[in-house]
């Protein structure tokens, strides 16, 4: 069975597993449904351990950055890549799949995911924003797909048919991290 933990707590319990492991993150708007997630697999793990600014994985991985815009944000003409810190991620409207939901929110997200080298940090959460660490397991897709599409759903409100669909494809991105093709 997939087991999920608070990401914090785990490390203050030196329970995150050194052979690999997913974590997803979420950065929620304190004034509107805007929210950021960002999904990181890491593996050749060398060192984990916590700064002030949240914990630091010396180790390789990928990352899968998701926004969820909703249709009243002001800045939605501008490129993700050029948006303000907060509200910013690596990619350009062409690099993104863009799916509108029956609300005219937009669920977005790379079309591929993004080699991090040798080092990232989680930062420290704040709010209602989380940090979860997903370990590896049999099941792991299927508990990933549950989780972002509750989240989706609850968290920033998108209509339940429309959140089914964006974690469908999400998680689809997510197997070329967890199973990547052959090359």
């Amino acid at each position: 069975m997939a087991v999920i933990k608070d990401l914090f707590s785990a490390y203050k319990k030196s329970e995150l597993p050194f052979q690999g492991g997913y974590i997803m993150c979420s950065f929620f708007d304190d004034t509107s449904a805007y929210t950021r997630y960002e999904v990181t697999s890491y593996n050749n793990v060398k060192d984990i351990y916590a700064t002030d600014e949240g914990v630091t994985f010396q180790a390789d991985g990928k990352k899968i950055f998701v926004l969820v815009e909703p249709a009243n944000y002001s800045s939605k003409h501008v490129e993700p890549a050029y948006r303000d810190a907060a509200h910013k991620v690596p990619y350009r409207f062409k690099e993104m799949e863009i799916l509108t939901t029956g609300r005219q929110d937009k669920v977005m997200f790379g079309l591929e995911p993004l080699m991090t080298y040798s080092s990232f940090t989680i930062l420290k959460t704040r709010g209602h924003n989380f940090s979860y660490i997903f370990f590896p397991a049999d099941d792991l897709t299927p508990a990933f797909k549950a989780f972002v599409e509750e989240s989706l759903w609850k968290d920033c409100h998108v209509p339940k048919h429309d959140a089914e669909q964006a974690a469908a494809k999400i998680t689809a991105l997510f197997e070329h991290i967890v199973n990547p093709p052959a090359e």
